[in-house]
């Protein structure tokens, strides 16, 4: 296993996995990782391209991306999890529960949909970070990722993650952003059957509050709950998206306001 991973908490709990979005790292469920760990096996990992888990021979795609998961869970001889994704991991989520819902009990979706963005832009990005580095992207990143009332009253923390997606490799990011133009599972909704919870962020750009009605108006046993926050909904709304998900996944806690 070539994945770069780590897997916390108590033996006998039921185990979670966590799948980050394009340009971070696992730092960024720093905000959940103590609650979640009070209930289970804490999986996380690093995407292709980001921190130490290299790239494929061939061309990333979200099917590799979704089959990594499984060859990680085959590797620590996990049979079942739960999962919870943020953007590209959400994608991920999403052809998990269309291609290997028998692996998954209950999946959690935040700032994701079936299809992300526009094909073409994704290809311009890649190549923009290919030729020129990651230093623009970085520098607009944070308006994509965070409202204009966070960057505002948290500056040191977006200036954290700007800082940390300036230091990923070029060739790791692109490869992604590619994976992202081809990735397309608007026609494989109604089969997504596992219990799936969608997070929307109100004021997210990238991922919109329709985007994830699509799903949850297709798919079988899914359910939408929106939280006042931008892309990256479990750092802007920390406990508000942990008390969601816990309350999901384990029925503990407050209720959350579902749409």
């Amino acid at each position: 296993m070539d994945l770069e991973y780590r897997l916390d908490g108590p033996d006998s709990a039921p185990v979670l996995v966590l799948s980050n979005s394009l340009g971070t790292l696992w730092s960024l469920w720093d905000n959940q990782f103590t609650e979640f760990s009070k209930y289970f096996r804490v999986l996380r990992y690093h995407t292709r391209g980001h921190g130490s888990s290299p790239l494929p021979a061939e061309a990333l795609t979200l099917a590799s991306l979704g089959q990594d998961v499984i060859a990680l869970l085959d590797h620590l001889h996990i049979d079942r999890a739960h999962f919870c994704g943020i953007s590209l991991g959400g994608l991920t989520g999403l052809w998990l529960n269309r291609f290997a819902p028998q692996r998954f009990d209950r999946l959690v979706i935040a700032s994701s949909a079936a299809k992300i963005g526009q094909s073409p832009a994704w290809l311009e990005r890649a190549a923009g970070v290919r030729q020129h580095g990651m230093a623009e992207v970085a520098a607009t990143s944070a308006e994509r990722w965070f409202s204009a009332d966070f960057i505002q009253h948290r500056p040191g923390i977006v200036a954290a993650y700007q800082q940390q997606i300036a230091q990923l490799s070029p060739n790791g990011y692109a490869a992604c952003c590619e994976a992202l133009a081809s990735a397309d599972l608007r026609a494989e909704i109604v089969q997504m059957s596992r219990p799936q919870l969608m997070i929307a962020g109100e004021r997210d750009p990238v991922t919109t509050i329709a985007d994830a009605q699509q799903v949850v108006v297709q798919a079988p046993a899914s359910q939408l709950v929106t939280l006042p926050a931008s892309h990256l909904s479990n750092v802007e709304c920390g406990p508000a998206f942990t008390t969601t998900v816990l309350h999901f996944l384990t029925g503990k806690g407050s209720d959350a306001t579902a749409d």
